[in-house]
């Protein structure tokens, strides 16, 4: 079965024991739309216990907000129960729920295009907010007055700019109005939230216009004011041909969906941001004497990174990653001059997938020249895993054996006897420590 089919011998389950049971949100409106859907949410007047009666395997994951997850075939379904919500004041989950028609349970929800209910047994669809009318004009519109939606869960400012780039539908003006007055209070959302729906956008469908749009909507200032204030950043015509500093990065981003690396299937959530915030430095080191120059931004935009990272709580993994692309996307500029351990220590690193398709993207949205970017592709698909990552010659207890103390030393001596095999000058234990002796003998004398 697939999981449509899954989810239809759901409904028809509880239908066949007297509930109003329907397909509801997202799914509906993919199918209005002409597109296949992975999840498919399930809306009923059957309270929580009523479906965990009906149903042989079920995880009661919001029972007090009329929410089970039904499961069918190793597939989840979201199950609920029609419902009322009241206000959000911890910024995720309703302060207060209240069980009701389907029509009262659909006029709660975002947006137009999100309210359709569809009954799959009679296909049928039931459209009491106009959604099917605003699928076709092409609008992104909240259910009834904007303001009152926007205020019941503010997070919707931003997933207003989510599927109007998803779908690269506009934004209808009295909603847009709205998310502006409203822009400053998008604070009372958690940080974790915020980061959610940045990730879908960053990695989703035209991830440069919804950074554009949430400039439009004020909320980028609110959110990211590092990347806000890259608007107006000249930058050297000669390198930069294209525009200020945020236009370079909206064309990055613009670029984004178009991943030549076989190993990146699509965008991750840390490329992205590497790509957006790449260039972060460039706002304040901004100097301006024979031309223009952002001596170090790299650096100063690696620490703004991370203290990105850590107001929009990303795990130390994602932080780690996408400081890690800040501060070495310029690396490629230099790597044909390089010497053969730095690039060999640059290949090793996981990330290095990710830094090349972010270099690519960099230089396309810029000077065009693509040779730094080919050398380095090159010379990593000449060099087998063993070259890049060889096994330790020496270790650490060796150097105890030799006589030293363990200490900062050790790091200098292991780091040098590596640097010397991945440039192919030592290839054997015995040579490996025959240095070892050597540079030993040099501190001694130096320490004389």
């Amino acid at each position: 079965m697939t999981v449509k089919q899954n989810a239809i011998e759901i409904v028809k389950t509880l239908q066949e024991d007297g509930y109003k049971t329907f397909f509801a949100g997202g799914c509906v409106r993919d199918m209005i739309m002409g597109k296949e859907s992975a999840d498919y949410d399930i809306a009923t007047s059957a309270l929580p216990q009523d479906v965990i009666k009906l149903f042989e395997k079920t995880i009661p994951v919001g029972v007090q907000f009329g929410v089970v997850i039904v499961v069918k075939n190793s597939h989840d379904f979201e199950v609920a129960t029609f419902r009322t919500e009241g206000s959000y004041s911890d910024g995720r989950h309703p302060d207060n729920v209240a069980f009701c028609t389907p029509e009262a349970d659909v006029k709660r929800r975002d947006f137009t295009i999100n309210g359709l209910l569809y009954d799959p047994i009679k296909n049928e669809i039931l459209d009491y907010v106009g959604g099917r009318e605003d699928i076709s004009q092409g609008i992104i519109r909240t259910i009834g007055n904007p303001a009152e939606r926007l205020n019941e869960d503010k997070l919707r400012m931003i997933r207003a700019a989510r599927f109007a780039c998803r779908f690269n539908f506009p934004i209808h003006p009295e909603t847009k109005e709205a998310i502006i007055r409203l822009a400053p209070q998008i604070h009372a959302v958690s940080a974790e939230r915020i980061r959610e729906e940045l990730e879908k956008i960053l990695t989703g469908h035209n991830p440069h216009i919804g950074m554009k749009l949430l400039d439009e909507l004020h909320l980028l200032q609110e959110i990211l004011p590092e990347v806000s204030n890259m608007k107006g950043v000249r930058q050297p015509e000669n390198f930069h041909p294209e525009g200020d500093v945020f236009v370079h990065t909206l064309l990055c981003l613009s670029k984004l969906a178009h991943i030549t690396d076989r190993e990146l299937e699509k965008p991750s959530f840390t490329l992205a941001m590497g790509v957006l915030l790449h260039d972060i430095g460039k706002t304040v080191t901004f100097e301006e004497s024979d031309r223009i120059r952002f001596n170090l931004h790299e650096k100063v935009g690696a620490d703004m990174a991370a203290k990105i990272c850590d107001r929009l709580k990303t795990s130390n993994t994602e932080k780690e990653r996408i400081v890690w692309l800040v501060l070495k996307h310029l690396y490629f500029k230099d790597a044909q001059k390089m010497r053969l351990n730095k690039l060999k220590r640059l290949f090793a690193n996981e990330g290095y997938p990710e830094l090349a398709e972010l270099c690519r993207i960099d230089a396309l949205a810029s000077s065009g020249d693509l040779s730094d970017y080919h050398y380095c592709q090159e010379m990593f698909s000449k060099l087998s895993h063993e070259e890049v990552k060889p096994k330790p010659l020496i270790t650490g207890h060796d150097l105890i054996v030799m006589g030293l103390k363990p200490g900062p030393v050790f790091k200098d001596i292991l780091t040098k006897i590596e640097d010397e095999q991945l440039d192919g000058n030592i290839t054997t234990r015995e040579a490996a420590i025959e240095e070892v002796k050597a540079l030993i003998s040099q501190m001694e004398t130096v320490s004389e």
